[in-house]
């Protein structure tokens, strides 16, 4: 069980890096909002919290900019 909890925790760490690289906004947001669902996991399976809490505020402030960027473009 630990090594794939590891394993999350990485993927986790992957796509919060991956989205740093991202150009456009939109495609920023939804592939934090995937390493913060990994993150979220990853914390559930450790017992965390805080890290659970943490992301998931993340998820809903990207979902939020997700929808203000698409009513813009509209």
């Amino acid at each position: 069980m630990a090594e794939y909890t590891e394993y999350i925790g990485y993927f986790a760490s992957f796509f919060v890096l991956l989205s740093f690289l991202m150009k456009k906004m939109l495609t920023l947001r939804i592939v934090s909002i995937i390493g913060c669902l990994f993150f979220i996991f990853y914390g559930i399976l450790l017992g965390s919290i805080p890290v659970v809490i943490t992301n998931a505020s993340i998820v809903v402030v990207n979902a939020w900019f997700i929808v203000k960027l698409l009513r813009e473009n509209k």
